[in-house]
């Protein structure tokens, strides 16, 4: 029976530092391992012609010395959480996903080496997220916050039960209130037509979706009782008030797809956006196991 672990990849900048810390926090939260992985692709130019290994070497070093102060790193947040270090050779993406295949949860930083300036979020971030086997945190904006709500987006897609179980857990183990997030665009009348649907009063297309919110919700309070909840329902898009939520709260969570997503996407559009723009940490609640494509 394999150990249960957590997984954060560094590669030694302020994002990675992060998303460290973040993990071995919740590692500490939930008494799990804490597998720190760096990933180095020695294959530099000089070292094709490199007959020894010398740069092979050096590149280990470098590796070894991430995870090295990655590990203080996380001593210092988290001083009883178990570790285990990890240095891999290769393509990162591809090295932490086939990582993934055998861990509970994987946690990275929004940027890493060599990102441009004007990217909201490293590829090697997004790509993991996009397709890892497991749950995917995403250490972003504000970064390790520890107050605030979590805030979930709740569709009517079949992930929702997992998606709320996995807010709901988050909530209770950080004492903290959940905000549920319901969003649905309803019928204009007729005689509104052309009126932007965010422009117009339905209290009791509003009031129902609220009902249907709180039967959704109806197991998950029983089961955490001592779970503040409060419920928004809004007509704009999920990604807006998500990421407006997140400006306050100290977790996002929403699935990995989103309600009338096409059968080939493997992250729904809200999830990309807050991956992007999101003010905190937002996790992408996912079966561990779950089947994806690598492609």
């Amino acid at each position: 029976m394999r150990t249960k672990e957590i997984l954060v990849g560094t590669d030694g900048t302020a994002a990675s530092q992060a998303a460290v810390q973040w993990a071995a926090l919740e590692a500490q939260r939930r008494r799990l391992l804490l597998r720190i992985v760096h990933v180095f692709d020695w294959e530099w130019r000089a070292a094709r012609y490199d007959s020894g290994t010398e740069y092979i070497d050096v590149s280990r070093q470098l590796a070894e010395a991430v995870v090295a102060n990655a590990s203080a790193q996380a001593r210092a947040v988290a001083p009883g959480v178990p570790l285990e270090l990890d240095t891999l050779i290769g393509n990162p993406a591809p090295r932490l996903l086939a990582a993934a295949d055998d861990t509970d949860l994987v946690v990275l930083g929004s940027r890493g080496r060599g990102g441009f300036a004007s990217l909201l979020l490293g590829s090697v971030s997004q790509r993991v997220a996009t397709h890892a086997p497991c749950p995917v945190v995403v250490v972003r904006g504000r970064g390790n916050v520890l107050d605030g709500p979590v805030a979930v987006g709740v569709d009517d897609s079949p992930a929702a039960d997992h998606v709320l179980a996995t807010a709901f857990e988050a909530a209770a183990g950080r004492d903290a209130a959940l905000t549920v997030i319901r969003t649905y665009l309803p019928p204009p009348p007729l005689w509104m037509a052309g009126v932007p649907v965010t422009e117009f009063s339905t209290p009791e297309e509003d009031a129902a979706e609220h009902r249907r919110v709180e039967d959704l919700l109806t197991p998950w309070r029983q089961k955490y009782p001592g779970v503040k909840v409060d419920i928004t329902v809004s007509h704009e898009s999920p990604a807006a008030v998500l990421t407006g939520v997140s400006y306050s709260a100290q977790l996002v969570v929403v699935g990995s797809h989103g309600h009338g997503s096409i059968a080939g996407a493997l992250l729904g559009s809200t999830g990309i956006q807050l991956l992007h723009h999101a003010d905190c940490p937002v996790l992408i609640a996912r079966p561990a196991g779950s089947e994806t494509r690598r492609s």
